[in-house]
């Protein structure tokens, strides 16, 4: 990675985001020593402009940034540095910088398929995801539309509490099968936006 630290008189912006949630924890600065050592040693380190010095985040509190992915935009002169933090972010004991939550809601979709296609690869012994794969897809099938009827069942005769225990049993079954299948979860949101952002006239319109 050939950085443009000139630009800015030795330093480079790093947006640092939460590897699983994809939200922003926060923004540093780096020289070329401290994207080194952040590189060498997998923990994020900035340059403190303050304290005219090296500085890895949580060195104090613990709560490191183990860092999953660098890159740097279009003009080599700013970092996107995935990281998985081991506690709150900001010095104010906030989860990030921007005083917003760091939960993952809907992009735990995608750390889940992840798993799934880690698992799809290694096919690791004892792994029941492992025992699925190896089933066949028409086993898979079958799962899927077993928890289809469990969701059901609780939705209609249930709680809450069980109905979203089966619809999580659902969704991941589902994962598995478009996995097998060479597929992922995005592409289901994707076609979701797709029809979401289709004009009102084209579901209307029935075929001659």
């Amino acid at each position: 990675m050939n950085l443009d630290f000139d630009k800015l008189g030795g330093l480079v912006p790093a947006i640092i985001q939460d590897a699983r949630t994809r939200n922003v924890l926060m923004l540093g600065f780096m020289n070329q020593e401290a994207y080194d050592k952040t590189v060498e040693t997998g923990k994020v380190t900035f340059w403190s402009r303050t304290r005219n010095k090296l500085w890895t985040k949580g060195e104090e509190s613990g709560n490191f940034l183990d860092v999953v992915s660098i890159k740097d935009d279009c003009d080599h002169d700013t970092l996107l540095i995935q990281a998985i933090p081991a506690g709150p972010v900001c010095h104010t004991g906030a989860a990030t910088c921007f005083e917003d939550s760091n939960e993952g809601g809907v992009m735990f979709f995608s750390v889940l398929q992840d798993f799934i296609d880690k698992r799809f690869k290694e096919m690791p012994e004892g792994s029941y995801t492992t025992s699925l794969f190896q089933s066949g897809v028409n086993r898979m099938a079958q799962k899927v539309g077993e928890e289809a009827v469990e969701t059901v069942i609780e939705a209609t005769n249930g709680t809450d509490g069980r109905m979203l225990y089966e619809a999580s049993d659902l969704i991941y079954h589902l994962i598995v099968l478009l996995t097998s299948k060479g597929h992922r979860i995005e592409e289901i949101a994707q076609a979701l936006e797709q029809r979401h952002l289709k004009p009102k006239e084209q579901y209307d319109k029935k075929d001659s």
